[in-house]
């Protein structure tokens, strides 16, 4: 039986997956958070590698704070450059193969049509940067790698912008959301069940893959979404991202295409609205 590890799995990426893996029966998994597994540290990584006889490592551990990334540019560098090496060495030493969780803010949101993996890389934040170089460094190390970029993550876990709103819409009458700014909300759930099947899949080949739901939407109108499927009565203002200005720099138009590892892997990709009215379920639950 292989051994799969997943790091940073207090996130909401890492909490998917543990849900998905207590119906899974041909992989054993051990899960880590932060103070279990430094991936700062090389040292710990190796030996843990070594003790767990590890197969797979699934890295979910990221600095994630796009626009405090902006000050604490030593601390994102740490993580998503320096970490992702020290997995990346450690995998190449033992053997492993790395699947590494990227991001959509590698590229810089001048594109009108959803971006391939072969695309040009131009990232406008301190955050997209870190997370562009981890990727680098994983290619310069590691021959067996899966790097998936994926977008606007959200589940019934964590902080993220789907529970965000529904605690908003229970605290405001009115609320300004950006509607300049094109994406794919993407159910971390979904990304979850691709993860495995990437692992399982015996016609995948080593490198870069995009995968987010389908459709293309702004902030705005998925707020309009969440709001509606919701029943939560408010008043919403759409606002240009000149009207409410960040530290980082987003992409005005960041949507993925999926097409790559949908073929390969023979899958249907959910629409963007059907996975959003699932985690309502589940959260309301």
């Amino acid at each position: 039986m292989k051994t799969v590890l997943v790091t940073g799995a207090n996130g909401q990426l890492g909490m998917c997956i543990k849900d998905i893996a207590k119906l899974n029966e041909t992989l054993q998994f051990i899960f880590t958070n932060s103070s279990e597994l430094d991936i700062t540290n090389k040292t710990s990584i190796s030996s843990f590698f070594t003790d767990k006889n590890i197969d797979y490592c699934i890295n979910c551990a990221a600095y994630t704070a796009v626009d405090n990334a902006e000050t604490e540019v030593e601390k994102a560098m740490n993580v998503n450059v320096k970490g992702v090496q020290n997995l990346a060495e450690v995998c190449r030493e033992t053997d492993a193969i790395l699947i590494h969780i990227s991001t959509d803010f590698v590229f810089d949101g001048t594109k009108h049509t959803p971006y391939l993996e072969a695309d040009k890389t131009n990232p406008k934040s301190i955050y997209g940067n870190t997370k562009l170089q981890g990727e680098k460094t994983i290619k310069s190390v590691l021959k067996k790698h899966f790097i998936i970029r994926t977008s606007w993550l959200y589940s019934e876990y964590g902080n993220n912008f789907v529970k965000t709103m529904l605690r908003l819409g229970k605290e405001k009458d009115t609320l300004s959301v950006v509607n300049d700014q094109k994406g794919t909300p993407t159910y971390a759930g979904d990304l979850a069940k691709v993860i495995l099947q990437c692992i399982e899949a015996t016609n995948l080949d080593f490198g870069i893959y995009h995968y987010s739901n389908k459709g293309v939407t702004t902030w705005y109108e998925f707020a309009k979404e969440i709001f509606e499927e919701s029943k939560i009565s408010i008043h919403l203002k759409s606002i240009t991202t000149a009207e409410f200005p960040t530290a980082a720099e987003r992409p005005r138009f960041s949507a993925l295409d999926s097409s790559k590892i949908k073929r390969i892997l023979d899958i249907e990709i959910p629409f963007w609205k059907k996975s959003l009215k699932r985690v309502l379920r589940n959260i309301n639950k």
